[in-house]
C-alpha cells in the first residue's frame, strides 16, 4: 500500500469501518475533517471485538501515531514534578501519557464504552488505543468465564497509547446518597489491586484516573482522599519507589489532590 497523507487513512479506515457492518451500509461520509474524526471515533467505539487485518491494523497505528501528534504529542513523566514521596498530579489527557501503565474505569463487561463519542476515560482510552484493546479485553473475559469483579484488575498491552500498558478496574458504584462502607472497601481495592498487576508486570511508573468519580457518583474529595491514603499504605508497605501520577480532568479534582498532597 502506497504511503497515505492522514487524510487519507481517515478516509480510509472509515470506509473500511462501515464496509465491515450490512447495517452501516450507505452511511454518508461528511466533508469536514472534524466531522470525519468524530465518525471515526464513533465507528470504533461501536466496534464488536472482531479480528482484524494486517493492512487494517497498519493503516490504524499510522493514523492513530498521527493523532497522538496533533493532540499536543506523548508526554514525558519527566515534565511532571514529583514529590518526594513520589507522587505528583496532573491534569490532562492520561492518552497522552508516557507512564508505565495507566489505569482504565472500566465497567464490568470489560470491553470498553459502546456509547458512540461518550466523554468518559474508558471511550478515551480505547479510542486511543485502537480496536486492537478491546479484543484483547475479549480474550481475558472470555477466559474468565463471567464479568469483571469490582476492586479487581486486569492488565492488557496498551497498544497505540504511548504508555506499555493499561490497566482496567472496575469501581464502585454509588447509589445512595454517600458511599457505604462496602463502597469504600472496593474503591481502596482499586487502587492496591492496580498497583499490585502493575508492579507484577515490572512498571516503575502508574497513572490513575479519578475512579468511580464520573457517572458512578463516588464524592470527588473522599474518592480522592481514598486514591492518596491507599497508595501512600501500598507505597510504604512494599518499599515501592513505582511514581505514582494522579491524572485529573477537572479543575476541582486538581485542587482536592493537591491539597490532598501539599502542591503548590
Amino acid at each position: 500500500m502506497k504511503d497515505m497523507t492522514q487524510d487519507e487513512r481517515r478516509l480510509w479506515l472509515i470506509e473500511h469501518l462501515i464496509a465491515e457492518r450490512d447495517d452501516l451500509a450507505g452511511l454518508e461520509v461528511p466533508e469536514d475533517a472534524q466531522d470525519q474524526r468524530l465518525l471515526l471515533r464513533a465507528l470504533v467505539n461501536v466496534r464488536p471485538p472482531w479480528q482484524a487485518s494486517s493492512e487494517l491494523l497498519a493503516v490504524q497505528d499510522r493514523y492513530l501515531a498521527g493523532r497522538l501528534e496533533e493532540r499536543g504529542g506523548a508526554v514525558p513523566l519527566e515534565s511532571i514534578p514529583v514529590t518526594e514521596e513520589g507522587l505528583a498530579v496532573w491534569q490532562g489527557d492520561i492518552t497522552r501519557l508516557s507512564a508505565d501503565a495507566i489505569v482504565n474505569a472500566a465497567n464490568s463487561q470489560m470491553l470498553g464504552c459502546f456509547v458512540p463519542n461518550h466523554h468518559c476515560i474508558d471511550n478515551a482510552i480505547h479510542t486511543y488505543a485502537g480496536i486492537e484493546l478491546r479484543l484483547a479485553c475479549a480474550e481475558l473475559m472470555k477466559a474468565q468465564g463471567h464479568e469483571e469483579e469490582t476492586g479487581k484488575a486486569k492488565v492488557t498491552p496498551a497498544f497505540n497509547l504511548p504508555s506499555s500498558y493499561v490497566v482496567h478496574t472496575v469501581g464502585p458504584i454509588v447509589y445512595g446518597p454517600e458511599p457505604t462502607l462496602e463502597d469504600r472497601r472496593l474503591l481502596a481495592s482499586c487502587y492496591t489491586s492496580s498497583l499490585d498487576a502493575a508492579e507484577e508486570k515490572g512498571c516503575r511508573s502508574i497513572a490513575f484516573c479519578c475512579i468511580s468519580t464520573g457517572e458512578f457518583r463516588y464524592p470527588h474529595k473522599e474518592a480522592a482522599a481514598t486514591a492518596v491514603s491507599c497508595v501512600r499504605q501500598w507505597k510504604q508497605e512494599h518499599e515501592s519507589d513505582m511514581e505514582v501520577i494522579f491524572d485529573v480532568f477537572k479543575p476541582v479534582d486538581d485542587r482536592i489532590y493537591r491539597e490532598l498532597l501539599a502542591i503548590g
